[in-house]
């Protein structure tokens, strides 16, 4: 069993309008939607900051709406891990100095106002097809080198979305940065459990763990997001005894869960809370 205060849960955004109803208040305004999230977890994972680099006053605002134990996650730009200006990512951009600087210092500028409640901040890459990245080396190398130049004021976390790319030359790396391994359950990825049962996935003293599912499967089903329509019970069991497994290894360990796992991410995260014995 995990260590409750070492394990911090919470979910990928707190912006779905259809969360008014089973989980805020009914009649709660947007702009009220943080302030009451804050009520029920202690962490959340901001999505808003892989669409556009977040402006002081909307950090200062999240800082203001939460109290001091609160942390926010976030993810870098997508034009930084991304770079493409359509649905393909842009190989001579992605992690270039020289594209990427600007975008990559107003970001954490931003991000530097919250203080103490900045949690790890996420590298989310896209899937790379062999066009953009022929072979994982030459995309490692450039994230070896980005990693490098990152300031220290800030703990960081890297996902992929290569399941070839899961391996030892990706995590070593990882660990002579002291980043983590983002852990990420979705549709075509192995379930995290598989992959640590080949490979040493805790790369640094924290671990980080996605839940994004199938969003094609819960969106046949629900748009809403305001309750559970695929069951993820036995997928959920595997990853609270993955952390219970790890977590000593590990000073603090982040999940969040998104609304596409299951159809309701408050719901999904405290199941997942449940079966760890945990609060939220």
């Amino acid at each position: 069993m995990a260590n409750v205060g070492k394990v911090s849960l919470g979910t990928s955004s707190w912006s779905t309008p259809g969360w008014v109803g089973p989980f805020y208040p009914k009649g709660t305004k947007s702009a009220d939607f943080l302030a009451h999230y804050a009520q029920h977890f202690r962490s959340v994972e901001a999505d808003v900051t892989y669409y556009r680099v977040p402006s002081q006053s909307m950090v200062s605002g999240w800082r203001d709406q939460t109290p001091e134990s609160f942390k926010i996650c976030a993810k870098f730009p997508r034009s930084v891990v991304h770079a493409g200006t359509g649905p393909k990512p842009d190989p001579a951009r992605v992690l270039i100095p020289s594209a990427v600087q600007v975008d990559t210092e107003a970001f954490l500028s931003a991000m530097s106002l919250l203080g103490d409640r900045c949690g790890p901040l996420v590298l989310q890459f896209p899937y790379f097809s062999a066009s953009c990245f022929p072979e994982a080396d030459e995309f490692l190398d450039r994230l070896d080198d980005y990693l490098g130049q990152l300031p220290k004021d800030f703990r960081y976390a890297v996902e992929v979305r290569n399941r070839a790319w899961l391996g030892k030359p990706l995590t070593e790396m990882l660990r002579r940065h002291e980043v983590a391994l983002v852990l990420v359950e979705m549709g075509y990825m192995p379930h995290p459990a598989d992959v640590a049962s080949r490979l040493d996935v805790v790369t640094t003293d924290f671990l980080y763990g996605r839940l994004v599912g199938d969003r094609k499967a819960v969106e046949a089903r629900s748009k809403r997001f305001d309750e559970i329509v695929v069951d993820q019970s036995a997928s959920l069991q595997r990853w609270a005894d993955l952390v219970g497994a790890l977590s000593e290894r590990a000073t603090r360990t982040w999940l969040f869960a998104n609304n596409h796992y299951a159809g309701h991410g408050p719901a999904t995260i405290r199941e997942l809370g449940d079966l760890m014995g945990l609060g939220s």
